[in-house]
């Protein structure tokens, strides 16, 4: 059996996996017009069975008249003449009443009179009757028939009820168009929206979102994505910076690795000169390789990873531990240090370590040589602790310090040292620390002193040990 033609997919059959869409003015348009069918048939229906009530009535009354008047007019002839002035009464009435037909039967059953040629079909669904019962003085009975032709009404009924029926509809079809063509108006704000939203890419991030005339229910909305466009443009605008500095701060060792190593290959070298150009190469390789741990770190603190707390420790003895690691360039310096305060915090000694060994490390580096260098400890209200560390140098100018945090950031330059070289990343990590525990950095500089140094939160802070 040949199946390549069930299997071969038409041309413009819709993938299976397409999501069905629909529209909101078209489905509100339905819904109310279904409601306005449902409201108004019921409403009509109920105005309908009351005209029909209403002519029931008026027919039963009709009725109960009319055969009232034929007992005491045909009591009257069958008074004055007997049974012929009763049929004599009888066919003058017939003639004045066209819509009615009247048949009177004796008591034993025989016909005592029909009219001739009633106007109407008497067995007709619309036409009405009653019986009724003409005693006479003889002591017998006439029982009458009545009966009304009332198709009249009937017909007035029927061309209502289609009046109603058109109503309905013509109400639904108006609601409809009109709930349709109101919504359109309605969510024209959206559309402006969706055709803004569309213009924004990774060259206009800067752009908002915003209406002529504010609807309050779409401005909470419109303020979340203009709040979310802002983090979004300020992180592609680090992310695009990050990229260029470690870029260029790759390219240095790079560019000296490739150098070095041209270098040696460009004639042949003896042992201990080759031994040199690896030295120099590794020393090359191990900056990269320090950039490169730093970033993952950074990475790893930016997708909120938190910092492993441990048992409530002294932070001014993870100071001094810190303290012995520099003691060698501090000496060369000719920089003493002292520690004020102390608390007891719950937190990650080793990233605790690593935050204040680059404080400290950014301290030796910029400060006066033979000066003391001050790290202060401080307890917070809420449990927290302010570590400082202080140093007398150049002052920082007031524009730099809200960007002394951010990566490869150097509010000077010029002030990038050969012989002590660093990457820019030492300050970064420190506040990616402070957020992995709660807290956030902070900076001051004036008069020739310097404040670097950052906040820990906890429920662990203590009286100094």
């Amino acid at each position: 059996m040949n199946t390549t033609a069930l299997d071969t997919p038409r041309v413009g059959d819709a993938p299976a996996d397409t999501p069905c869409t629909y529209s909101i003015g078209r489905r509100l348009s339905l819904l109310l017009a279904i409601q306005t069918v449902i409201g108004l048939g019921v409403l009509l229906a109920f105005i309908y069975g009351a005209t029909s009530m209403l002519f029931m009535a008026k027919h039963e009354e009709e009725l109960r008249s009319y055969s009232s008047v034929l007992v005491d007019v045909l009591r009257e002839a069958e008074a004055e003449g007997g049974e012929a002035e009763v049929k004599a009464k009888l066919v003058w009435l017939a003639e004045r009443r066209p819509g009615t037909f009247v048949q009177m039967r004796r008591a034993d059953g025989s016909e005592f009179y029909r009219d001739a040629a009633p106007t109407f079909d008497v067995n007709h669904p619309s036409a009405r009757g009653t019986d009724f019962t003409v005693p006479m003085k003889n002591g017998g009975t006439l029982q009458g028939l009545l009966v009304l032709d009332c198709s009249q009404d009937a017909k007035t009924a029927r061309r209502m009820a289609l009046l109603l029926v058109g109503a309905v509809l013509a109400g639904a079809a108006l609601v409809g168009w009109g709930t349709f063509w109101r919504v359109r108006c309605s969510l024209r704000p959206l559309l402006d929206l969706a055709a803004q939203t569309k213009a924004i890419d990774a060259r206009r991030l800067g752009q908002r979102l915003s209406l002529d005339e504010t609807a309050e229910e779409l401005q909470p909305l419109i303020d979340q994505f203009n709040g979310l466009m802002h983090r979004v443009e300020r992180t592609y605008v680090q992310l695009e910076g990050f990229n260029a500095d470690v870029a260029h701060e790759l390219r240095t060792p790079l560019a000296n690795l490739i150098g070095h190593t041209e270098v040696a290959l460009s004639r042949e070298r003896s042992v201990a000169e080759l031994e040199e150009t690896l030295h120099s190469n590794l020393e090359e390789l191990h900056r990269m390789a320090a950039i490169v741990n730093d970033m993952l770190f950074l990475a790893q603190a930016d997708r909120g990873v938190k910092a492993r707390r441990g048992a409530p420790v002294s932070l001014a003895q993870l100071v001094q531990q810190v303290v012995e690691f520099h003691e060698a360039p501090m000496e060369e310096r000719g920089l003493s240090v002292v520690v004020e305060g102390d608390a007891r915090l719950s937190v990650d000694e080793p990233l605790i370590k690593r935050a204040l060994s680059n404080l400290l490390g950014n301290a030796i580096r910029y400060a006066d040589q033979g000066t003391r260098l001050c790290v202060r400890i401080a307890r917070e209200s809420g449990g927290g602790v302010r570590l400082w560390v202080e140093n007398a140098g150049p002052s920082i100018e007031p524009e730099h310090l809200p960007r002394l945090f951010d990566r490869f950031f150097r509010a000077d330059a010029a002030r990038c040292e050969m012989e002590k070289p660093h990457h820019g990343l030492g300050l970064s990590i420190v506040a990616a620390i402070a957020r992995m525990h709660d807290g956030f950095p902070a900076a001051e500089s004036s008069g020739g002193t310097t404040r670097v140094g950052f906040s820990l939160h906890g429920t662990d802070a203590a009286k100094p040990a």
